[in-house]
Formats: C-alpha cells, sequence, structure tokens
C-alpha cells in the first residue's frame, strides 16, 4: 500500500512547532508533499529536513519566506525535477516532480488570485500554460500522482458558502470551468470523490471568525491522479483534529508499492495494464 499525504503548510517551521512532524511520525506515510513552506533549506535544521526514515527535496522561492514546495520520501528517487521551467513562476517554488519508475509524483503550488487582480491574473496564466504541461504528461505514458493546493474548490460541494463566493477567487467561473476541463477532456481524476463524495469535506478555513470551529471551510488541495490510478484508491483522509496550518493534511492510501530498480519500474507499470 502507498500512502500519499499532501499539505498546505503555510510555513514549514511554524506547522513544526504546532507539531505537524510528531504527527507526521506516526503516520506510516511513504510521501509527504508540502505547498507554502516559506523557508530555504539552509534555514532548517535536521528534523525537519530530514524525519528519521525520510529524505527530503526542496523547490525553494527565490524570496525569503514565501511560497516553496517540498517532497519527502522513503525511497530514493530516479529522478528529481524541480520547476516547470517558467522563470516567473518557478522564481515563486511551485512545483517539484519525484520520479519512481514509470510513476511520477508532484508537489504543485498554484497562485492564488485573492489579493487583487494582478495575482488573479497571474493565476490564469498559469492555468493557461499548465494546461497543455497537463496534456503532455498524459501522453507521457507515465501515471502521475499531482498532489497540492490548487486554490480552486471545483464544484458547489467544495465549499461551504458557494452561493456568495461565486465572484470570488477560488471560486470563479473561469476557475471551475477550467477543473471541469481538468476532470473531463483533459482525463485527469479527483482521487479523493473517487472513495469519498460527501458534502463538508474541507481542507482549508479562513482564520477569520469561527470558520474552522463551525466547519466554513473549503476544498481546494487535491490529489489528481491518471486514470489507471482510479481502481487503486483504497481510501482518503482529512485530518482536522490537529491544527497544523490553515490547511489540513489529506491523505490517500494507493495500492501500489514503490519498489527499487527493476521490481519497482515491474510494479508501477503493472497499474497501466
Amino acid at each position: 500500500m502507498l500512502r500519499v499525504i499532501s499539505f498546505n503548510a503555510n510555513g514549514i517551521r511554524s506547522a513544526h512547532r504546532k507539531g505537524f512532524f510528531d504527527w507526521f511520525a506516526t503516520q506510516e506515510a511513504d510521501l509527504l508533499c508540502m505547498q507554502e513552506v516559506r523557508a530555504w533549506r539552509s534555514q532548517l535544521d535536521g528534523t525537519i529536513l530530514n524525519p528519521p526514515g525520510y529524505r527530503s527535496w526542496f523547490h525553494e522561492a527565490g524570496r525569503k519566506g514565501y511560497s516553496g514546495v517540498a517532497i519527502y520520501s522513503r525511497v530514493e528517487p530516479d529522478r528529481v525535477i524541480e520547476g516547470l521551467g517558467w522563470e516567473a513562476f518557478d522564481a515563486e517554488g511551485r512545483y517539484l516532480q519525484l520520479d519512481f519508475g514509470n510513476l511520477s509524483v508532484a508537489s504543485i503550488y498554484l497562485p492564488s488570485g485573492s489579493s487583487g487582480e494582478a495575482r488573479q491574473a497571474a493565476k490564469f496564466e498559469f492555468l493557461e500554460r499548465f494546461t497543455p504541461r497537463l496534456r503532455a504528461m498524459r501522453a507521457s505514458g507515465r501515471e502521475w500522482i499531482l498532489c497540492g493546493d490548487f486554490n480552486i474548490a471545483h464544484r458547489e460541494i467544495d465549499l461551504k458558502n458557494w452561493r456568495s463566493n461565486q465572484k470570488n477567487s477560488g471560486f470563479l467561473p473561469e476557475e471551475r470551468a477550467w477543473m471541469d476541463h481538468l476532470f473531463g477532456e483533459l482525463g485527469y481524476v479527483d482521487a479523493f470523490r473517487v472513495v469519498n463524495r460527501e458534502p463538508d469535506q474541507y481542507t482549508w478555513w479562513s482564520n477569520r471568525g469561527r470558520a474552522r470551529e463551525n466547519n466554513v471551510g473549503w476544498r481546494i488541495d487535491y490529489q489528481v491522479i491518471t486514470p489507471a490510478l482510479e481502481g487503486r484508491v483504497r481510501a482518503a483522509s482529512i485530518h482536522t483534529q490537529g491544527r497544523f496550518s490553515d490547511h489540513a493534511p489529506l491523505t490517500l492510501d494507493y495500492d501500489l508499492t514503490l519498489r527499487t530498480g527493476p521490481e519497482r519500474d515491474a510494479a508501477v507499470q503493472a497499474v497501466s495494464r
């Protein structure tokens, strides 16, 4: 069984102080994909860099204390790819990919447009440029698990107050249409919804008022997978007990095992048959 956790830390050092890595040590995860790390490797100590049994890789933002993604893995990857080759977005540390045989796992942090028109325009630019990349990823024949904060709630079921948020970033018609395209024509699958179609399943809550206590949230964190992996999804959970961030960790279990060498390739390629 392959256990993958995706988590927007809103500051890895802050999440660490709030007990995230203590919780993570009990989860028996194979991979942890983090977003909004907001730290450079040089600012972190050994406990955060490499928890017992794991190695870590980071794609840092050029600006201190901003954005950044990371992946922790029990298994040594065949290849590590930092960035998408887009200078402006790579400078913000938004994409990190680890390859294991025929399986690629990525940590992705899509821009937020909530701070104003300029950032919303940047978000739309990212979505436009990411679409052909997603199509090429499907065409590569590889299997993909794309973990991250997409900063978009897809459907009405994915946020509490959908009526009042239809003109707000994160639930704009254009953003939702892009998600329709992602899970439609592009053929990707929302892994969480494979096994959980219940309402009131959120991964982010505003710090205003008592949003978290009242579960007035948004589901904007995803594990997006290729269709061959859909039948391999076994369980999904959102950890809401610990408050490590304004986001909650999203955990998916897949009927898949990462192995080393030729055995790894055979195990992963079997998924595609």
